[in-house]
Order: structure tokens, then sequence, then C-alpha cells
């Protein structure tokens, strides 16, 4: 094993953090960038290559954030970089209707049979928030139900026992949410089925809708149990209620046709973001015709967007469809994830360190805990936050970068192979050995 554990400098992130915090509040424009959750100074980051990460020292990390989840190609893939160049030189936006955005929507209705018809919007929050709003409208109806952990965007009915960011910040939820919005929110432990059968049977022909994510990846990686995706289709068919799945994360991420094709459930209705803009901002939502007929302008439920369907996003988006439909592509990704899980698991167990893992295709979780699985938003609150603290830091001194937080899942992208996997194992049985 080679000696990964030499000091690296990152004196010019530190100065940029210090600058960034006179005009940026704390610095940063998403919080979890701020290292709060894992203490220390965040990294400033240059450029990326495929697998890998340059910060502003020069420093070069193996990626598992991948900008959070949308490059599964990896950084700078060159059908995704020709397919922006060739619209730049068309134009930045026309405020005005596409034939590329036809043929995402086209593209994505059949990659997803569930997506009957899809609207294209400008971020992940903006769809949830959107999709949300025309379940209520559909059903006439108000409250609506979510899980612990499950985080969708900073819509204020939905920042109730949020993941992921809210987590690490130790705030659970956030001020200036009034509580009119939130007693409209029904939360429930998440892979609970008993709770989710005894809330519908008390108050199911009044709520509007269940958002969910499939798998969530917002308090780390925790899969759905088996049964718990099946009731809530059931209950909500029952009850004339709209299922959502929030595939922000998931959606073309764990499979090709989202994480509803790995478990066989049909939502109503599908959040997508991220992924589908191969990394420029940009979200979606669609689901039944009947229901997506309900928007504006054929019908009452307003919803609009200036900069929705950018052709930046568009013609990423459609060269990154494009290539995820290689064939062997996710059998490729979901051997490789596998692989560095295996090796991780191997080299925690030979420190003696108490640790597990969770995959789904590409993305993976990583638990400092005696739990041989994690199943509940409770298992996660219950690991040993610190212990992944310095598990985080020394593997950033061994250049490979993972989310900032205990309550972020991973990603692995088409782009990482057999050497950044080998990096990363030699990482963790020095990050692991400094554990003990």
């Amino acid at each position: 094993m080679s000696d990964l554990n030499s000091h690296i400098s990152t004196k010019n992130s530190a100065a940029l953090f210090e600058e960034a915090q006179l005009y940026i509040p704390g610095g940063v424009n998403s919080p979890v960038r701020a290292f709060r959750g894992v203490g220390g100074t965040p990294l400033f980051f240059n450029h990326g290559e495929g697998a890998w990460l340059i910060d502003e020292d020069n420093n070069r990390y193996v990626d598992y954030v991948g900008a959070w989840g949308p490059l599964i190609l990896g950084h700078c893939h060159p059908a995704v970089i020709s397919a922006l160049q060739t619209q730049l030189t068309r134009g930045l936006g026309y405020g005005a209707s596409t034939a590329a955005e036809v043929e995402i929507a086209k593209t994505i209705c059949k990659l997803v049979p569930s997506i009957e018809k899809v609207r294209l919007v400008t971020s992940g929050t903006e769809a949830t928030m959107s999709a949300i709003r025309l379940a209520r409208g559909y059903t006439r109806r108000d409250k609506i139900v979510k899980f612990e952990g499950c985080y969708h965007g900073h819509v204020d009915g939905l920042l109730v026992k949020a993941g992921s960011g809210a987590l690490t910040l130790g705030e659970p939820d956030s001020l200036g949410v009034p509580k009119a919005y939130t007693d409209l929110t029904y939360v429930l432990p998440f892979n609970d089925i008993y709770a989710m059968k005894a809330l519908f049977a008390k108050e199911g022909d009044s709520i509007a809708c269940i958002i969910v994510e499939p798998v969530a990846g917002n308090m780390n990686l925790v899969p759905p149990v088996p049964g718990f995706l099946e009731s809530m289709r059931e209950l909500c068919t029952q009850h004339g209620s709209v299922l959502i799945f929030d595939e922000v994360m998931t959606g073309f991420r764990t499979a090709l046709g989202g994480a509803q094709s790995v478990y066989g459930v049909t939502p109503d209705l599908t959040t997508l973001g991220k992924v589908i803009g191969g990394g420029l901002p940009v979200g979606a939502f669609g689901g039944r015709a009947d229901i997506m007929n309900c928007i504006a302008p054929l019908g009452a439920v307003y919803q609009a967007g200036t900069l929705a369907g950018s052709p930046l996003a568009v013609a990423a988006g459609l060269a990154m469809l494009t290539e995820i439909q290689r064939p062997g592509f996710y059998e490729s990704l979901t051997k490789h994830t596998a692989q560095m899980l295996t090796g991780l698991q191997e080299r925690a167990d030979a420190a003696g360190i108490p640790f597990s893992t969770n995959q789904v295709g590409g993305m993976f979780g990583c638990f400092f805990t005696t739990e041989e699985e994690v199943t509940t938003f409770d298992q996660v609150m219950a690991c040993n936050v610190p212990q992944f603290k310095r598990y985080f830091h020394a593997m950033l001194e061994n250049k490979i970068y993972l989310a900032p937080s205990a309550f972020e899942a991973g990603f692995v992208s088409a782009a990482h192979g057999e050497n950044e996997i080998a990096a990363t194992l030699n990482a963790a049985e020095i990050a692991f050995a400094s554990l003990k």
C-alpha cells in the first residue's frame, strides 16, 4: 500500500473563504458547503476532470459528490461539453419554446413510463413545490404526507424534519416558516408501514398527496424496506390521494427508469432534477396526463417560469440521456460501486471499526454504526457522527472528496474506474486505522 498520508496545502481556499464571508452569508451559497457538519475550512474548487476535482490550490481529489448527483458521466464529459458548445453559438435563451424541449420531454416520457406528460422547471425545489400544488389542485384537498429525513427542497410546507443540510446544521426545521403551512403537513417515520396505514385510516380522505424519496438520499442513503412503497401506492389508490415520487436525486441515477423501475411501484407524479440537465440548473415534474392537464394553460393550477426549458440545460440533458442509454451503462456503474463498498467494508472490519453500507445503483451510503442494516431515520441519527468527521478529514487529507456531512448520500460516476477505486481504498485503509 502506498503512503498517501501527506499534508496538503489549502491556503488559497482558506483565503477565498475568508473573503467570501464578507459578502455571502456564511461564506457559501448553500449551507452544507460551509463544512459546519465536519468542521474545518471548506474547499473552493477550480475545475473537474472525469472522476476528479481540482481545488484552488491545485490539489486533485477523487470526487464522490458529483455536484450532488447529476454528474453521472463524470466532470466535463465530451458529449455534454460538445452539446453546450454548439448551443452557445445559437444563443443562451429565447424566452420561447424550442424543438429541443419537445425532444427532451419525449425522451423522459419514453424512459419513465409513469410520466405521460412532463413540464420543465429550473430546480428540484421548484419541481416538488409545483407537484404538490398540482396534487392539491387536482384533489381539492390541502393536507400532505412526508417522511422524516426526506428533503424535498426549501419549500415552506416541507421543511419539517427534513434531511441533509437541515440535519447537518442541527436544525431539522427552519425559522421563517409559518405554522399554518406545517399544520397541513403530516410527518411519518420513513419505512414505517404501520404508521402510514394508521394515518390513512383516520385522515385518508383529507390527504391530497404523499411525497417521498423512494430511496432516501438526504439522511445518507436509506432504501425502502419491502412493502413500504407498495403500501403507499395501495393507500393512495384507495383514498384518491396522489402519490409523488421525488426522484430529483434518484431519477436516472439509480437506474434508467429511476427508483420506480427498480422497485416496480408506479407513482402518479414524479419530480426530477439535477441529472436531466447534465449538471446545469434544471428540474421537471410529470406523470399521469389527467393530472398534468390541470396545469395552466390547460387547467386552473398555475405554474410558470421564465427560464424553464433553458436551451443550455436541455442541450446538456439530451446529451447525458443519450449516453446513459448505452448497453451495460448501469451494470458497470453498479458493479464499480459495489466493488468500492465491499473494499471499504473489508478495511473497516480489519481495523475493528463498526461500519455498514447501503447501495442502490451508483448511489451509496456509509454509516458508522454497529447496525448491520440501516433502514430508519432513528438508526441514522444514532450513528457515530464524531467518528464520521474524523474519517471525512482523513479521507480528504488523502485526496478523496466525500460529502461534508454524515447525512448525505455518495455518488459514483461512469468515470470512476479501477484506479480511482484503488486510490479510494488505499486512503480508506489509512483513514480507518486512524480511528482506532
